[in-house]
């Protein structure tokens, strides 16, 4: 079991920092809590720190960067796939006129 592959960034955050690459069927541990990852969690990615629900905001810096558009499970990866920027259309490397 890893120790340090997440932190912890602000107290009031629902999510942790992917620090150090981790793979699918690891457990990693953080606060005395301890997480099964089922998918591949890459460097700056976020997995739950709780169970949150559709609609939940995503709390990460003690910040909402956006919202759970489905449900989420306790230490399940958190990208687009399930969550929404409440602020910008879309958060990806794009730019706004498709090119």
């Amino acid at each position: 079991m890893s120790q340090s592959k997440f932190v912890s960034i602000n107290e009031s955050d629902n999510v942790l920092i992917c620090c150090q690459a981790a793979s699918a069927g690891e457990t990693v541990g953080i606060d005395e809590q301890h997480y099964n990852l089922t998918t591949d969690i890459d460097v700056g990615h976020k997995i739950s720190r709780e169970n949150l629900m559709v609609g939940q905001q995503i709390i990460r810096y003690g910040v909402p960067i956006g919202s759970a558009t489905s449900n989420i499970a306790i230490g399940e990866h958190i990208h687009l796939h399930n969550m929404k920027s409440d602020y910008i259309p879309s958060h990806t490397r794009q730019s706004i006129t498709g090119e």
